[in-house]
């Protein structure tokens, strides 16, 4: 995730925070591939506006979306779904991504949106917000630890797709 803005500056009146609809699949699209190429990670990223609108608006959706919007211009968004701690026996919030626009990074919108889902969690009854961060993506590792967050050092992320996944589904 690219640095989210670590200044607590004053938000315009023409900003606000809304939960996305299935009509703003174009742009959350547009913001995962921009997301995506920040990340170095374009060759990896595969999502549509078809795909998500089934995914994220579907019948039974996967994740919620927010979206930042400067006079109506949707510029950031942060996209989470809910997971399971058994060791506290409460649900959690996990951010998939959380992206500003480039053009709209220092003017606090991140962090709108970051703490936006904070308060989620606190509102859900949830015992952890996790996300995952670029080992690479210093000022935003240095912003997130502004904030309170904590790495994990003790923990590897581990992942199974593709075709890797197809075996895994066909064992037995």
């Amino acid at each position: 995730m690219p640095a989210p803005d670590s200044s607590a500056r004053i938000l315009p009146e023409t900003f606000r925070i809304r939960g996305a609809v299935a009509s703003d699949a174009p742009t959350v699209v547009r913001f995962i591939h921009a997301l995506a190429a920040y990340e170095r990670l374009s060759h990896e990223c595969v999502a549509t506006e078809e795909a998500l609108r089934q995914t994220l608006f579907g019948e039974r959706p996967a994740a919620e979306v927010l979206l930042a919007e400067f006079d109506t211009l949707p510029v950031g968004m942060a996209l989470f779904f809910q997971n399971y701690s058994t060791f506290l026996a409460r649900p959690g919030i996990y951010l998939e991504d959380l992206f500003v626009l480039p053009e709209f990074r220092g003017r606090g919108f991140g962090r709108a949106l970051l703490l936006r889902v904070g308060r989620l969690a606190r509102e859900r009854g949830c015992g952890r917000f996790d996300w995952s961060v670029l080992d690479w993506n210093t000022p935003s590792i240095e912003f997130y630890r502004s904030l309170g967050a904590v790495p994990l050092t003790d923990w590897t992320v581990m992942r199974v797709t593709g075709e890797s996944l197809d075996r895994m589904a066909a064992m037995r």
